[in-house]
């Protein structure tokens, strides 16, 4: 299926898992500026170690550096459609995307924004566990992963993100605020946002998420 989304929301909304459920149902390939750059720090590159050592702090990584690391992947994997679990995070990488986009002669299918409760988000990123070879998301609650913290594809250990303390985790949610929300207004005037209530299970919540896919393939 050659569709083109972005999965858009707070830290916590559920992109992650969403984003995992759509490549395994739709065969779309499926990244993530986290995955990128956790590839370019295990590979100890300047670039990687630069943009951990922000994404600890809470804020993000400059714009330059994703949007360059976004346009190799979609030239390598992108041709026949892709998902992208939280990106853009701004106004201008959006715009980026779109002109990347316009290079290839194709254009976004979806923009699709779940939507959650602050409530929502502090609970879930509580108990968030993510591998750290694959980046694979769950919660200690999940599957008797308290028990096992091992990610059940890659074997990967399981762990608690850094950005993941209470601390860190505000100055995320007021990044989001200032600097993403935004993107509501600018696929707005596109027609490509399509809001989904991200507060329900996950499997509710993907049910949505495919017939949409569906429907705009159609």
């Amino acid at each position: 299926m050659k569709s083109r989304i972005v999965l858009l929301g707070a830290p916590g909304s559920g992109k992650g898992t969403q984003a995992e459920l759509i490549t395994r149902h739709f065969a779309i390939s499926v990244t993530s500026p986290g995955a990128i750059l956790r590839r370019e720090r295990d590979l100890g590159t300047p670039l990687g170690l630069e943009a951990d050592e922000v994404s600890k702090q809470g804020g993000l990584v400059p714009d330059d550096i994703i949007v360059r690391l976004i346009e190799d992947w979609l030239n390598l994997h992108g041709k026949e459609g892709f998902v992208f679990d939280g990106f853009p995070r701004t106004v201008t990488q959006a715009e980026r995307l779109n002109e990347i986009l316009q290079k290839q002669a194709s254009s976004l299918d979806l923009a699709i924004w779940l939507e959650v409760s602050e409530e929502t988000v502090r609970d879930r990123i509580a108990s968030r566990l993510q591998c750290r070879r694959c980046g694979f998301t769950t919660s200690v609650t999940s599957a008797g992963f308290a028990e096992r913290p091992i990610c059940p594809y890659c074997d990967g250990p399981l762990i608690r993100r850094n950005d993941d303390d209470a601390s860190v985790l505000q100055t995320r949610l007021t990044e989001y605020k200032t600097k993403t929300e935004p993107l509501l207004s600018f696929y707005e005037k596109d027609d490509a946002l399509h809001r989904i209530d991200g507060n329900r299970d996950r499997d509710t919540v993907f049910a949505d998420i495919s017939a949409l896919i569906e429907e705009r393939v159609k």
